[in-house]
C-alpha cells in the first residue's frame, strides 16, 4: 500500500471499509462501504453524493479518524510528510487535526462555560499566533457570520441552533486549514448566513484548500462544488 501522494493530492482514501455491528439487533452487521477509493487535490471541493444512509457522514468521520475503518488507509499530507490516519498514534492524529485537517460537524461540542470569543481564538493561540491578533481575526469572522459582539463573552451553549452552527464554522474557518471536512455546515442557517458560509467555502478552495463536504442544499452544492463522488456504488448489502 502506497505511503506517498502526488504533489497536489492532499488526501486519499484507499480500499476503505467500514461496517457496524448492531448488538441490540442480534449482531446484525451493516456494511457501510467497502473498497472505497477517493482523493482530493488542492483547490477542489468534492461533494459527497448519495441517498440518506449511503454512508456520507460515516465516511467523513472515517476521514477525520473519529471512526476506525475495518481496513484500508486514509493518507493525509501533513506539512512535509504523509500520515496514514488509520495507522497513526493518537498524538499524531491530534497534531494533524490541530494543523492540517479541519472539521465542521452538524453539532456544536464545547465546554459549557467558555466564552464564544475564547473558543474561536483558541485554535490560533495554540499555534502561536499573538493573542491580540488572534482575537482580532476571531472577531472579524464572528462579525462576518453575524454573531453580535454582545454575545461574544457568552458561552454558545446558550445560543440558538443557527448561532451555534455559525460559532462551529468560525472555530474551523478562523485558521487556514489545508484540508477541510464539512458535514452539512449550512443546514440550520437562514439565506443570508448560508450565503456567507458559501462564500467562506469558495474562498477556501480558491486559496488552495482541499475540501470534502456534504451539502443537501442544491444551490450550495452548485456554488461550491468542483466535482462529486457518489457513495451509492460503495453501499454494500448487510
Amino acid at each position: 500500500m502506497t505511503s506517498t501522494l502526488e504533489a497536489d493530492v492532499m488526501l486519499r482514501a484507499e480500499r476503505l471499509a467500514k461496517s457496524f455491528v448492531l448488538h441490540n439487533q442480534g449482531g446484525v452487521t451493516i456494511n457501510v462501504f467497502d473498497g472505497l477509493d477517493l482523493e482530493v487535490r488542492r483547490g477542489e471541493c468534492l461533494i459527497l453524493a448519495g441517498p440518506s444512509g449511503a454512508g456520507k457522514s460515516s465516511l467523513l468521520r472515517s476521514l477525520y479518524a473519529n471512526y476506525k475503518p475495518q481496513s484500508g488507509s486514509v493518507l493525509v499530507r501533513h506539512e512535509d510528510r504523509v500520515v496514514d490516519l488509520c495507522a497513526a498514534e493518537p498524538y499524531e492524529v491530534l497534531e494533524v487535526r490541530r494543523r492540517t485537517l479541519g472539521y465542521v460537524s452538524q453539532f456544536l461540542r464545547v465546554i459549557p462555560r467558555v466564552p464564544t470569543i475564547d473558543l474561536v481564538t483558541e485554535p490560533l493561540t495554540t499555534r502561536g499566533v499573538d493573542p491580540a491578533e488572534a482575537r482580532e481575526r476571531a472577531g472579524t469572522l464572528l462579525t462576518r457570520l453575524r454573531i453580535p459582539e454582545a454575545l461574544w463573552r457568552l458561552p454558545p451553549a446558550t445560543f440558538s441552533g443557527g448561532e451555534q452552527q455559525r460559532v462551529n464554522i468560525a472555530m474551523t474557518f478562523v485558521q487556514d486549514y489545508p484540508i477541510l471536512l464539512l458535514d452539512e455546515p449550512t443546514a440550520s442557517l437562514d439565506v443570508d448566513n448560508r450565503r456567507t458560509v458559501t462564500d467562506l467555502i469558495t474562498e477556501a478552495h480558491e486559496a488552495g484548500a482541499a475540501i470534502v463536504g456534504i451539502f443537501h442544499d442544491a444551490e450550495v452544492r452548485a456554488a461550491v462544488g468542483t466535482r462529486s463522488y457518489d457513495l451509492s456504488a460503495n453501499r454494500q448489502a448487510a
